[in-house]
């Protein structure tokens, strides 16, 4: 062969040759090149696939539990039964993370392996899906059963529960709050039964005594001359000086004194008994003597109420407040003492509190005190209540006091415990037995008024005033009216009688509906 042809074969094999290596070199390095990107891709279709099954996982087991506590108790036991199901699911789910956390570590030695690991990957992901689907539809399927038994959806059936509990608990706590009430007011009444006649029994009080007139006696008639004077001057001076009427009538050896104020009577009466002892009767003799009399009387009062306060045990007391304790010596009420209507109600009080275990001083005072306003030294348009109590507040007395006073007639609040105690002590005195005087055929027309007043009312079947006026029954027609209707008729006529009637004491209005059924038998 020639040597010119052997060369450029020589060089052609060569060439062939080093670009077969070449090429083998070039197609060995792409294919790691590929390798390695399938194994990034890989690894980052396992890491997406493995935080998607996560997210899915911790949203449908939220979604799991949300349904299950709606679910009836009945259902409890299976419901913890799928709970365990799938806490297991989670275990082999994590347990094929772990393997597949395994796998992927070889897979960066076996990267043939790739599609087999994602294909198992995809699987366990599918079953896992597959589950919790069918745990859901279980889960629908029995809400639905348990709507379908009840007719109604669980929302619903929840709020009627918990409504129907909260009406048989409000039934349950409004019949036992009636039976504490009727027990309390049961003890109530038969303790308070007992304190009032153990006061009374403890208590001895005069009756009433109290006239709006005043006998002078005199040991002859010539005296009355001399009271009389010239054409009757001496004993105009006396009117005029003490505000009494002096009536000089046929009465032997006697003058009438006349006025419906005890402490003029009293002023009049001493006044004419140093007349005549002096014999010196004329104007301004009369005047001079007057005068000294009304300021023995202001001596007397202080006295007076200086020692009603010391029998009483009461300490510390103003002045003022003194004079006018001593003042209602010679004031009456319906023909009772006031001072005496005070102290009784003062012992009474006493004897209550101490029963009840307050304080029996407390009560005395304000038992004294309970009537002051009826002695003011002017005059105001306040109920005597009212002023009592605001001369016992300007005087400094305990608001207890104050309270008990402004409130014996409902005319203040009551904020003390004392102050029912005075307003029942009060109404004890003054409803007793010869403890007031009125005249029969007042008192007659006043109880005549009391049961009319209770037949203007419609639905008023029969009134009947009973226990000397203090308590006014009253029937109505069953028919025609209902409980709390009755209720509203006795509240009425209270504030009637209240605005429109004057009487002693309290009047106590009871309203009585009875509903009868009545059948015959043939």
């Amino acid at each position: 062969m020639d040597s010119s042809l052997i060369i450029p074969i020589i060089s052609g094999v060569v060439a062939l040759i080093a670009g077969l290596a070449a090429g083998k070199f070039i197609f060995a390095k792409n294919t790691a090149r590929q390798v390695a990107e399938a194994e990034e891709q890989a690894r980052k279709l396992v890491a997406d696939a493995r935080t998607a099954a996560e997210n899915l996982k911790k949203e449908k087991l939220l979604e799991a539990k949300e349904k299950f506590v709606q679910l009836k108790a009945e259902h409890d036991k299976e419901v913890l039964e799928k709970n365990r199901k799938l806490g297991d699911s989670e275990n082999r789910v994590r347990q094929k993370e772990q393997t597949i956390n395994q796998k992927l570590e070889s897979l960066e030695k076996q990267s043939k392996e790739n599609e087999s690991i994602k294909e198992h990957l995809n699987r366990q992901i599918e079953v896992i899906n597959q589950k919790r689907t069918e745990l859901e539809k279980h889960q629908e399927e029995h809400i639905r059963r348990l709507e379908k038994i009840a007719a109604l959806s669980a929302e619903e059936a929840k709020a009627q529960l918990i409504e129907s509990l909260k009406q048989e608990a409000q039934t349950q706590a409004l019949s036992l709050q009636q039976e504490i009430i009727e027990d309390a007011k049961l003890r109530a009444n038969k303790e308070a039964r007992k304190i009032i006649i153990q006061s009374i029994q403890r208590t001895a009080a005069e009756q009433t005594i109290e006239n709006t007139v005043t006998v002078f006696n005199l040991e002859s008639d010539e005296i009355k001359g001399q009271i009389i004077g010239r054409e009757g001057r001496n004993i105009r001076a006396i009117e005029a000086a003490t505000g009494v009427d002096l009536i000089v009538d046929d009465t032997p050896e006697a003058i009438v004194l006349s006025s419906f104020d005890p402490l003029r009577r009293e002023i009049a009466r001493l006044s004419l008994q140093r007349l005549v002892a002096d014999g010196r009767i004329h104007p301004a003799r009369i005047e001079e003597v007057v005068e000294k009399t009304r300021k023995q009387i202001e001596e007397q009062v202080m006295e007076i109420g200086e020692r009603t306060i010391i029998e009483l045990g009461i300490h510390g007391l103003h002045k003022e407040l003194v004079r006018v304790v001593g003042k209602m010596r010679f004031r009456s009420s319906y023909g009772q003492n006031l001072l005496m209507h005070s102290r009784e109600v003062a012992n009474l009080c006493g004897i209550m509190a101490a029963e009840l275990g307050l304080n029996p001083k407390l009560a005395k005072r304000a038992g004294l005190l309970h009537d002051i306003g009826k002695v003011p030294d002017e005059e105001t348009e306040l109920s005597h209540a009212l002023l009592g109590a605001k001369l016992a507040e300007k005087y400094g007395e305990n608001p207890a006091v104050v309270n008990a006073i402004g409130a014996h007639h409902d005319e203040m609040e009551m904020q003390y415990v004392i102050s029912p105690i005075i307003q029942a002590c009060d109404a004890i005195s003054g409803a007793r037995p010869g403890a007031r005087r009125e005249i029969m055929q007042q008192y007659i027309q006043r109880i005549k008024d009391l049961e009319n007043l209770a037949m203007t009312y419609g639905g008023v079947e029969k009134a009947y005033a009973i226990q000397a006026g203090r308590e006014l029954r009253v029937i109505v027609e069953a028919d025609k009216m209902t409980d709390s209707d009755s209720e509203k008729l006795s509240f009425d006529m209270a504030q009637k009688i209240q605005s429109e009637m004057t009487y002693p004491g309290q009047i106590k209005v009871t309203v009585i509906r009875e509903k009868r059924a009545v059948n015959v038998a043939r």
